[in-house]
């Protein structure tokens, strides 16, 4: 009996520990599989989404038919109808050109000036307008019959001439370096006209800065500038507006001389907003106003230091040209002074031979011989001055000007420049007879276009420019199947600019039009992509379809086509990703 006890105890030791349950492992499995169906189901109701967001996504647009204007487009330039070339007679240097390419002329504006600089004709002319003096101042030297006091008179005048001449000559052998001071005058008086012209355009565009006025400044200094005024301008004229609205905001008044209707009641947002506005235009406007003063003051300060070195020059020319012009050579008499003398004493000597010759009433042959030959001299040297004189004339600078309103189409030099017989310095279209435009295409093109056509100017950014087909021709080239379309253009354009033009073959009604932007061309030729419907147990699902086609016509948005595509179908016109034939894909309203 104790054995069997001591065992029952043993039980009772081992009921103390957890007993095995199998209905608490069926509630896990069963929470476990109640999960893995959730999930399931989740991934299965989600999938077709999931799926579609890694779809290319496209537009589409359907097929359609209608009316269809073909279109051909084509560029070509700009050709004056009429031009002339401005020319200069001779060989001249050019001082200044006063037009640039666009700008439109008036009859007898002045388009540039030319001056001659150093002419062998004029040196010429002085050279033997000096022999002819010499040879006359000879003649007067000549003796004459003796006279006693008359005689006496004139030997005085012919020493007085004698020596006024051998002074001059003495100061002329004197001058060794007479024609390089000669040269280096005119080089003086060229860099001085330079000078003086540089200084009147810097004076001009300093008073120009400081008045913020640059409509009389010269164009070349004031490009930047003006742009950098124009757009603090509008800065301020923004930041102004910007300010009103914000100001009237405040107060909560309603400016009635505003564009912009400020409501009474305004809440914190759009007052905030409006204070960033405003806030935001005056960052701009300060920007702009530190840029234009910037750039004004550099610019002021360089052309300030510029103007001070051309006063320098200015300055430093002068002195050179008084110095040479006062030359004062020998006994504190110039040579311009002994010429004079000599003209003087000249003169005086020719009073008393034409006394003498009153006095004498009878005169020997050869007295009047030597009257004669004084006389003929005499008109040979008067001769020989006006030459001188008109070639000096023709030194000068000239003007040359328009002949005819134009706008200019090309300049051909610069200042400096030395011209030759009929050089075309300038070119300048007469914008009243017309411009024309002509473009090469396809032969087979112009079957259907018809003279008097008016066609689309594509980059018609003034809007007035026209253009009308006025003849058809071919073209020259050597087995060329092209022709040749020739427009006459009118409106605001400029020859050799180009224009885009689209020309309109003719309309049609179609069965089939798509976007242009639906036709793709590979190897195999022209195709457009449909979209396919295939239903599946999640929905449809859409697939991209090669479609070959032949374009009819088209104009600039739509294509008339041919092929197996019916009224109503969907073309793709844009995809998110690369598509191609069979691929599935996503419609943008999905």
């Amino acid at each position: 009996m104790a054995e069997i006890k001591e065992i029952k105890d043993v039980k009772d030791i081992k009921g103390d520990k957890e007993e095995y349950n199998p209905r608490r492992k069926r509630e896990i499995i069963k929470t476990i599989l109640i999960i893995f169906l959730a999930v399931l189901l989740i991934l299965l109701f989600f999938s077709n989404t999931i799926m579609n967001r890694s779809l290319p996504q496209i537009t589409t647009e359907r097929t359609t038919s209608g009316k269809l204007t073909e279109r051909l487009r084509g560029s070509g330039m700009v050709m004056s109808n009429q031009s002339y070339s401005v020319t200069v007679d001779g060989n001249k240097i050019i001082d200044t050109i006063n037009v640039k390419v666009g700008k439109e002329v008036e009859k007898g504006d002045v388009l540039m000036t030319v001056g001659t600089g150093e002419s062998e004709e004029l040196n010429a002319a002085i050279e033997a307008l000096e022999t002819l003096e010499l040879e006359y101042n000879k003649a007067l030297l000549s003796p004459g019959a003796d006279y006693s006091s008359e005689n006496q008179a004139i030997k005085h005048a012919r020493e007085d001439l004698a020596e006024a001449i051998s002074k001059r000559d003495d100061a002329i052998d004197n001058q060794d370096n007479a024609e390089a001071e000669k040269s280096a005058y005119k080089e003086n008086k060229s860099q001085l006209n330079s000078c003086t012209k540089l200084r009147t355009k810097l004076s001009a565009i300093i008073s120009a800065i400081d008045m913020d006025d640059y409509s009389t400044a010269p164009a070349e200094y004031t490009g930047e500038l003006i742009n950098l005024k124009s757009e603090l301008d509008d800065a301020e004229k923004t930041y102004q507006e910007k300010l009103s609205i914000y100001t009237a905001m405040l107060s909560g008044e309603n400016n009635t001389e505003e564009e912009t209707t400020v409501p009474t009641v305004v809440s914190q947002e759009t007052l905030s907003a409006a204070k960033t506005a405003m806030e935001e235009a005056e960052t701009a406007r300060n920007a702009a106003a530190d840029a234009y003063d910037t750039k004004k003051d550099e610019l002021r300060n360089e052309y300030s230091a510029q103007l001070t070195d051309t006063e320098s020059n200015i300055e430093y020319y002068t002195a050179l040209i008084e110095e040479y012009e006062s030359g004062m050579i020998g006994e504190g008499m110039s040579l311009e002074m002994l010429n004079e003398d000599v003209k003087a004493k000249q003169r005086a000597l020719e009073d008393l031979i034409a006394q003498l010759d009153k006095a004498q009433k009878d005169n020997a042959a050869q007295d009047k011989l030597e009257s004669l030959n004084l006389t003929s001299m005499k008109n040979n040297i008067e001769k020989a001055k006006a030459k001188v004189e008109k070639l000096k004339k023709e030194n000068e600078t000239t003007e040359i000007t328009a002949k005819h309103s134009g706008i200019v189409s090309s300049v051909n030099a610069k200042a400096g420049d030395e011209t030759y017989p009929d050089m075309e310095i300038i070119t300048i279209d007469i914008s009243s007879e017309g411009y024309t435009v002509e473009i090469t295409v396809d032969g087979e093109k112009t079957r259907k276009i018809k003279k008097g056509v008016e066609a689309e100017v594509l980059n018609n950014w003034s809007g007035n420019v026209q253009a009308v087909l006025t003849n058809i021709k071919n073209d020259t080239t050597p087995n060329s199947k092209s022709r040749i379309l020739v427009f006459s253009v009118t409106g605001d354009v400029e020859s050799n600019t180009n224009l885009d033009l689209s020309i309109p073959l003719g309309s049609g009604n179609y069965d089939t039009i798509i976007p242009k932007s639906a036709v793709y061309t590979d190897n195999k030729g022209s195709f457009v992509l449909t979209v396919q419907s295939k239903n599946s147990p999640l929905g449809n699902r859409y697939y991209a379809q090669r479609v070959p086609v032949e374009v009819i016509c088209s104009d600039e948005v739509s294509s008339a086509v041919n092929g197996s595509i019916n009224y109503g179908d969907y073309v793709i016109i844009a995809s998110s990703l690369p598509v191609k034939p069979g691929d599935q894909v996503r419609m943008k309203d999905e």
